[in-house]
């Protein structure tokens, strides 16, 4: 059953009556009050919001399909702002989102603390989980449990690059004291995973950021064809092996724990049977597979419901 999809431009109008109708309303909002009074929900009616990219549109699509085969009606928002999809998501409007664990913590902080907030994410899960589920909580939203899959900055090489100088690790490129010139966005040279983690973590002589962007084309072409030595991407980045790239392992923990998480709006879906159906997409799905669905997307120019539909009958959690 195909999930309907609602326009992000809808989504704008339902925020605007809400601010509306909360300007009239008396007494203290709930971030106001810091706390949550309502029971964990079960509504039968769920809308999956996803976050309008390729891996959210998949992960949106297996936990619609997981909740269906559940018993559940649903449809998928597309929605690509965070600033829009998170207050839909307090207000109910959007009762699930696939998230990212250090990513979100962050965001959060920064929502509720000022952007000059020192981060609350970092590489240690358990910890971003704590501070996680601490900031969403207040907000009546429950953080499920991470899976496998994570969706990290990674740092690639050539794979003839990584042969001569025996490369497997970030450590091993620091080791050999190279020059090294760094494909990735402009806000690297400043951003601490990026260029200066390189340099404070892992000894790695950066001498200059080229400011392709993340993960872009021209970021691989341009280490590709040599000009730089490193590229700053994903670690479900499904085209490596188009440019003949392969991923130095980040053996010291540079970057944060961006494990995927469904975060719920804890009236609306925050059940135990939500909580244990989406539970089932962590019992197989790993940060490998979900590389192997972004290419299905992305160079096979195949169908997102398609490819999370396939993926979740192929692992045995939808019917053949």
């Amino acid at each position: 059953m195909t999930s309907p999809r609602v326009s992000a431009a809808a989504l704008v109008l339902l925020l605007a009556a809400s601010v509306s109708v909360a300007a009239c309303a008396e007494g203290p909002s709930l971030e106001e009050r810091g706390e949550v009074t309502a029971a964990p929900g079960g509504s039968r009616d769920l809308t999956v919001g996803s976050a309008g990219f390729t891996e959210s549109d998949l992960l949106a699509q297996m936990y619609a399909l997981l909740l269906q085969e559940a018993g559940y009606r649903t449809k998928i928002l597309s929605v690509t702002n965070r600033e829009l999809y998170e207050p839909a998501l307090e207000s109910g409007q959007i009762d699930v989102v696939p998230e990212y664990a250090a990513t979100f913590a962050d965001w959060l902080n920064a929502k509720v603390n000022g952007p000059d907030a020192p981060t609350v994410g970092s590489p240690d899960l358990t910890a971003t989980m704590t501070a996680l589920r601490a900031l969403a909580t207040p907000r009546g939203l429950t953080v499920l449990d991470p899976g496998r899959a994570v969706d990290q900055n990674a740092f690639a090489v050539t794979a003839a690059f990584a042969a001569e100088h025996r490369l497997r690790t970030l450590s091993d490129l620091g080791a050999t004291g190279l020059p090294v010139r760094l494909a990735a966005g402009d806000e690297c040279v400043q951003r601490p995973y990026c260029a200066p983690g390189l340099k404070k973590v892992y000894g790695i002589d950066v001498t200059a950021v080229d400011p392709q962007g993340v993960g872009t084309t021209q970021a691989k072409q341009a280490v590709q064809s040599g000009r730089d030595q490193l590229v700053l991407t994903t670690t479900t980045d499904a085209t490596l092996d188009d440019f003949g790239l392969v991923l130095l392992d980040d053996d010291r923990q540079l970057q944060n724990a961006d494990h995927i998480v469904p975060v719920v709006n804890r009236a609306r879906a925050g059940s135990a049977a939500v909580t244990e159906t989406l539970g089932l997409l962590n019992t197989v799905l790993t940060t490998a597979d979900l590389a192997e669905l972004n290419e299905q997307v992305d160079s096979w120019r195949r169908l997102p419901e398609d490819v999370a539909r396939n993926y979740l009958t192929g692992k045995g959690l939808l019917p053949d």
